[in-house]
């Protein structure tokens, strides 16, 4: 509940996109979030950004993967996985190793 106070009565506001509380009776307010508006740049409305340094992260997941034998044999089981489920309509099952 961050810095709100359990029990008490809140006066919500919105400026913009940002979302704040304020408690009854009081001036001061508490920014609680923002709307969110998908980022019609995306298919699941993720920021772009996001999109983005995901794709970067799974980049040097793949370079490191060169270099040590370890992940790369982590990232051929996934991609194994993926491959498995493709062909079979997402029915197969999985087991912790």
């Amino acid at each position: 509940m961050g810095s709100l106070k359990p029990g008490a009565n809140y006066i919500y506001e919105r400026d913009g996109e940002a979302v704040y509380a304020r408690e009854f009776g009081e001036t001061d307010r508490t920014l609680i979030g923002y709307d969110y508006k998908p980022d019609p740049r995306t298919a699941d409305g993720r920021p772009l950004i996001d999109h983005i340094r995901e794709d970067q992260l799974w980049g040097e997941i793949r370079q490191m993967a060169h270099t040590h034998e370890g992940l790369r044999e982590e990232l051929e089981r996934v991609i194994i996985y993926y491959q498995l489920l493709k062909e079979s309509d997402n029915t197969v099952m999985y087991h912790p190793v």
